[in-house]
């Protein structure tokens, strides 16, 4: 019986090793492909974030120069069942002329929202008492860094923000400006 099984070229074990082989290839296919489009992804789908859009804030004239203010804007990239949630707070100051910084509200060392003292031209921080300048910068606290700030331009008298990613270190717009607004 054994001179059987040699003639037709498939013996049991073959057929076992056979399936071990496509059992390993499916294996490593499904444990590359994720791999394979992390390493990749900067090249094929970071060219463009759907979530990032411009959005109108309001006239210049609304920001009287030297003064610091909050806006709130509709975030882009919204869900039906986002309500009220998907109006998103940010303070603009008017440095001068078309020059704005645009800050969002939340601290850079726990994202606690950040509120502004035109008294002591401080942005205070109510969690862990961080403190930040009137430009951004760290005044004092846990906070290692400065407000993230937005990306913005000014067309027509009107100003725009890039908004739906949340400005952090690791995002989108924080990488193209490394930290500054950048103005078109």
């Amino acid at each position: 019986m054994s001179n059987e099984n040699n003639e037709s070229g498939l013996t049991r074990r073959g057929l076992f090793m056979k399936i071990g082989v496509l059992v390993n290839g499916l294996v490593a296919t499904a444990l590359a492909a994720p791999i394979a489009r992390y390493l990749f992804s900067s090249v094929t789908f970071g060219r463009v974030n759907p979530y990032l859009s411009w959005v109108p804030l309001g006239s210049v004239s609304e920001f009287p120069e030297g003064e610091t203010r909050l806006a709130t804007f509709r975030n882009p990239y919204v869900t039906p069942t986002d309500g009220k949630t998907a109006d998103t707070a940010c303070w603009v100051r008017h440095v001068g002329g078309d020059s704005f910084q645009v800050f969002a509200v939340n601290c850079a060392h726990l994202g606690c929202p950040v509120r502004w003292f035109p008294q002591s031209g401080l942005f205070m921080c109510p969690c862990h008492g961080g403190a930040y300048y009137r430009d951004g910068s760290r005044a004092s606290g846990p906070p290692e860094r400065g407000l993230f700030e937005y990306p913005y331009k000014v067309e027509n008298g009107l100003i725009t923000i890039q908004a739906g990613e949340l400005p952090t270190p690791g995002s989108a717009t924080a990488s193209l400006r490394e930290g500054k607004p950048t103005c078109a």
